[in-house]
């Protein structure tokens, strides 16, 4: 058996928390089919009893716990339908500083405003700077 590729995944969690979580975990699905060993962070660390995302030093400790896997992981996988938001543009730039691959998906379900294409053009670049 081949090895998984391991890989933070990527996907909003604030705003509508319970329709971002459904989707979460569809991404999480999707990444686990093509073979993948995906860790979301946003869905673990946020789950009752372990942080809290309304605090913002919890969050941030979520967040940098959730991106040190970035030092073993293979990629980074964005999944766009339901938008970018300021965490995933952070796990963006975190990726590319580290010399990570960034893959934006989209799932067959969500057919979305935002293409891979224009991600690709808009935060892979803006990212950068």
């Amino acid at each position: 058996m081949s090895k998984n590729e391991l890989v933070i995944l990527e996907s909003p969690f604030a705003g509508n928390i319970k329709e971002n979580i459904h989707y979460a975990r569809m991404a999480l699905r999707d990444s686990l089919l093509r073979g993948e060993a995906p860790i979301a962070s946003h869905l673990l660390y946020t789950q009752e009893g372990v942080l809290n995302d309304d605090i913002l030093e919890e969050r941030q400790r979520g967040i940098e716990a959730g991106l040190a896997w970035g030092q073993v992981a293979d990629k980074t996988v964005v999944y766009i339908d339901k938008g970018i938001s300021r965490g995933t543009i952070y796990g963006i730039k975190r990726a590319i500083n580290e010399g990570r691959l960034v893959e934006f998906r989209s799932l067959p379900e969500f057919a979305g405003s935002l293409t891979i294409e224009k991600c690709k053009e808009r935060y892979l670049r803006g990212c950068l700077t």
